[in-house]
């Protein structure tokens, strides 16, 4: 069974992503890319969990082995008899090899890689990731240029206290850092921030958590509770749905400017694909084959104008969406306590 516990975990820690990611995702909507990233980083955040325990208790094998091995009496030993062998036998069962052991060597190898892995798509690809797919640019490079110049503003205040940090080392004659130190310092801080937001998170599901279980088994607290999200989640649905309503307007307005000789057009185009199907069908009907924009003097908007109504128009489609999803799903959970609530009264 050596390694074969690892291996037999690794394959069942994939597929297990895998499973989970199809059911709360949609492969035929995403990009591949964007799959790719999102199952990777879901496998490797359960990868650790599954992990740890066959490391744990390979570590305490190991331990308990040199333990023994220390433990046991030398060869030139005076001790014989009775009292050498009472001491000897019980050393003989004192550690159990686990079914779940695996060989050296392995296991630094493997923490490495995860580790790094992991810090590349906390640090660096997932929010360069979410700053393109957020982007409103019409060209790969103008995604690219958006992202960097986001996550170039966001990583520069740690930045500025790292390069404070190291000015600070450099003029200072008593201290020396060299390359291992810097990686050293690099890793603390990481773990350090990812500390802080684990304390932080845990502190409130640990308090949250349990008194969601305890309020949940009072019916009648639930549905006054339901009731008043549902209040709260109306006021933020109207104004998702106001604020796609004035978005439309502008990409019609926008979309009855520009004709299908402009240059701008095809970025036009690309807003339209964003846009919900009954406002593309809407739109579709109300525009013309063909006209020339040379003929008429009207105030087109320039790319830039465009880039920002494209994100506009992708985050308020996103916000209308998840604010939909999130009224059915509060419908239900109020239609299933009114329910509850009537048979009780019977």
């Amino acid at each position: 069974m050596s390694g074969a516990a690892l291996g037999l975990e690794i394959v069942f820690v994939f597929f297990l992503a895998l499973f989970l990611l199809h059911r709360y995702g949609d492969f035929k909507k995403q990009h591949r890319l964007v799959i790719v990233g999102t199952l990777l980083a879901w496998y490797l955040c359960f990868l650790i969990v599954f992990i740890l325990p066959l490391d744990v208790s390979t570590t305490i094998y190991n331990r308990c082995k040199h333990a023994a091995a220390n433990s046991s009496p030398p060869e030139g030993s005076n001790m014989t008899g009775l009292y050498a062998t009472a001491t000897s036998v019980p050393s003989q069962h004192l550690c159990f090899k686990p079914w779940s052991y695996i060989p050296d060597g392995i296991m630094p190898i493997f923490w490495r890689v995860v580790y790094w892995t992991s810090q590349f798509l906390t640090w660096i690809l997932l929010p360069f990731m979410q700053s393109y797919a957020r982007s409103g640019g019409f060209s790969i490079t103008g995604k690219i240029k958006t992202a960097l110049i986001e996550n170039a503003i966001y990583y520069g205040t740690y930045l500025l206290i790292f390069g404070a940090f190291l000015i600070y080392v450099a003029v200072n004659p008593h201290l020396h850092l060299e390359w291992n130190q810097l990686q050293t310092i690099g890793i603390a801080a990481a773990n350090t921030w990812g500390l802080f937001l684990l304390v932080l998170l845990l502190g409130y599901g640990l308090v949250e958590i349990p008194r969601s279980y305890w309020n949940g088994a009072k019916r009648g607290y639930l549905l006054m509770k339901t009731y008043f999200k549902a209040a709260k989640l109306m006021t933020e649905k109207a104004d998702a749905e106001e604020t796609l309503e004035d978005v439309m307007e502008e990409v019609r307005k926008v979309n009855e400017s520009i004709k299908y000789n402009h240059p701008l057009r095809k970025c036009v185009d690309t807003i339209l694909k964003k846009c919900p199907i009954d406002y593309q069908e809407k739109m579709g009907r109300n525009m013309d084959d063909y006209e020339d924009f040379d003929e008429k003097h009207n105030t087109y908007p320039s790319e830039k104008s465009l880039v920002k109504l494209h994100k506009q128009v992708i985050y308020s489609v996103q916000r209308h969406r998840r604010t939909q999803v999130q009224w059915q799903i509060l419908l239900e959970q109020a239609f299933y306590l009114e329910d509850v609530a009537k048979k009780k009264k019977k």
